[in-house]
């Protein structure tokens, strides 16, 4: 059952003064996760396309290539989608005047 909904959130551990803070906070800034994400994104896209190939030469099982392939495409959904509001976003930017 779920319980203290709205209440007061537990303190993190590891938080507080000592950590660091800004965009280089634990050695890693904004391109680094953008990379990253990238990175697992591609690699999703590849899993989908090896399991595909070996259930077609039918070394795979039926289930796993299905997971596969619903990973793959909705990390192309994802993918496509953040396109969409990257070049929505620089629009808008292009049509603020100077």
């Amino acid at each position: 059952m779920v319980q203290n909904i709205g209440g007061p959130l537990p303190p993190v551990a590891g938080g507080g003064a000592n950590m660091a803070s800004g965009p280089t906070a634990g050695n890693k800034d904004f391109a680094n996760y953008v990379r990253d994400a990238a990175s697992e994104a591609i690699d999703s896209l590849h899993r989908g396309e090896d399991v595909s190939k070996e259930g077609i030469a039918g070394k795979a099982d039926l289930t796993d290539v299905v997971a596969a392939v619903n990973d793959a495409e909705l990390t192309l959904q994802t993918v496509t989608t953040l396109r969409d509001k990257l070049v929505s976003a620089y629009q808008e930017i292009l049509r603020i005047p100077i």
